[in-house]
């Protein structure tokens, strides 16, 4: 398809708990090659699959390295008003004592849609009325295909999208179902999360254009496995879930592989040296695709017992690319494209049009107000580095676009960001620690190729 400049217009949106700031964050200039070691919150996809297993569970749990964040709070709230006892007083590990799942109930989904896609099948198990509603955007996205799915297995709810209410019954059938998951991966994970619950289980069969995100699918197959459920996914697009009980969670949570990208992008911008601790050897978290991202743009990937650490060169290169598995980190890599020797195309990501904001509309339209050029077509972004000048870059309501407007801002005067709070909703400190990460001491000022 030939690209066309985009043609809609993203809409910020905000709730109480995450409202803009008065006045625009100042994102902090980098003088010299940002050099330093960064330890990121944990994930949030983990905690919150965590979470919803520990529901579930035979007993208590102790989900250690927890995530305090608006999505993990907002989980916790649902699962609390659903009568689980979740007790997140300790940083160092949050406790759920599983209960009876009861309404009625009113669930805050917020913009999370980890609660909004995974909360409905396990509140179908539920007994009583269960009302699930979240922020003005959140009710735009799509839920159809989850809650028709449920319809399929005997639950009995009124409305499409949020909001919408579920008349529980206190045991769903399960069996067997086929989805068009096209649009987000979520929907798989959320049914097959709540399936050990399930009387017959659960057989899932996605029929359609490829599922987005599969590593998220993988990390919903590896956390059920972990507490002792049965799954089959030896055959492609077919999910088997076995009815059964659900030990315990007691495990920690990794660090947040996504999030951490945000940091090492900033030495790959500035030709400097970040390290995250912890990534392990072995994961399936999206995020772990970085390091292959970023040495095709040039830069030097080291993983060793100190962590993973990732050099920036001198120029960055130009990259095509399929992120079709890993859309989750287009943001960041397109803040960093806007940096390279030569043109890069970002492929496989229409279905980012469904996140918290459409988020190839909203990266567009912010490189365009810094004077760059992005061009969005139906699945794809196409970015040709040139000079950039300040200005304000619109988060809408999205933690991922705010954080590329953060990395820009290390390389171009005079970016300011109209809502950095949204980052609350997986790095609750996020603007501190940026501009922590600016301010290290780290030698004399060296200046960085094309800073305006």
């Amino acid at each position: 398809m030939n690209p066309t400049a985009s043609t809609r217009e993203p809409t910020p949106q905000t709730s109480p708990a995450t409202q803009p700031e008065a006045a625009p964050w100042h994102a902090p200039l980098a003088a010299r090659p940002i050099s330093a070691e960064v330890s990121v919150p944990s994930s949030k996809s983990e905690m919150n699959r965590a979470l919803i297993l520990a529901a579930q569970a035979t007993g208590p749990s102790r989900i250690g390295r927890p995530l305090r964040s608006r999505d993990t709070e907002l989980m916790a709230a649902a699962l609390r008003a659903l009568g689980a006892r979740v007790d997140t007083v300790s940083d160092d590990a949050w406790t759920v004592e599983p209960a009876p799942l009861t309404g009625p109930a009113t669930i805050d989904c917020g913009l999370a849609g980890t609660v909004m896609r995974f909360l409905p099948p396990l509140a179908a198990t539920a007994t009583g009325t269960i009302t699930l509603d979240g922020d003005d955007a959140a009710r735009r996205r799509p839920m159809g295909t989850i809650l028709n799915a449920l319809r399929a297995l005997g639950a009995t709810i009124s409305g499409d999208a949020l909001p919408f209410e579920i008349a529980a019954t206190g045991s769903l059938s399960g069996g067997e179902v086929t989805i068009d998951a096209s649009a987000s991966s979520q929907f798989v994970s959320g049914l097959l999360l709540a399936a050990p619950s399930f009387e017959r289980g659960l057989t899932v069969r996605h029929r359609g254009a490829p599922v987005p995100s599969l590593p998220h699918i993988e990390m919903t197959v590896a956390c059920l496995r972990r507490v002792g459920a049965r799954v089959d996914d030896s055959t492609p697009d077919v999910w088997r879930v076995e009815p059964g009980p659900v030990a315990p969670w007691t495990w920690p949570i990794e660090p947040d592989l996504s999030n951490a990208t945000v940091f090492l992008a900033a030495a790959a911008v500035t030709g400097g040296s970040v390290t995250v601790p912890g990534w392990p050897e072995s994961t399936t978290q999206a995020g772990a695709a970085f390091c292959s991202i970023a040495e095709q743009m040039g830069c030097r990937t080291a993983l060793s017992d100190r962590g993973l650490t990732v050099s920036g060169p001198e120029a960055l290169k130009g990259i095509d690319i399929d992120l079709h598995d890993v859309g989750e980190l287009t943001p960041t890599v397109t803040a960093m494209t806007l940096f390279a020797d030569g043109p890069s195309h970002l492929r496989g990501i229409g279905h980012l049009r469904g996140h918290e904001t459409d988020r190839l509309a909203a990266l567009a339209a912010d490189v365009a107000a810094l004077g760059g050029t992005a061009i969005a077509d139906d699945d794809a972004l196409h970015i040709t580095p040139g000079p950039l000048h300040g200005g304000l870059w619109r988060a809408f309501a999205d933690h991922r676009v705010a954080t590329a407007g953060a990395i820009i801002g290390l390389r171009v005067r005079g970016v300011s960001i109209d809502d950095i709070a949204c980052t609350a909703k997986t790095m609750p400190h996020f603007a501190d620690d940026w501009s922590a990460l600016v301010a290290v001491p780290n030698g004399p000022d060296v200046p960085i190729g094309g800073a305006a």
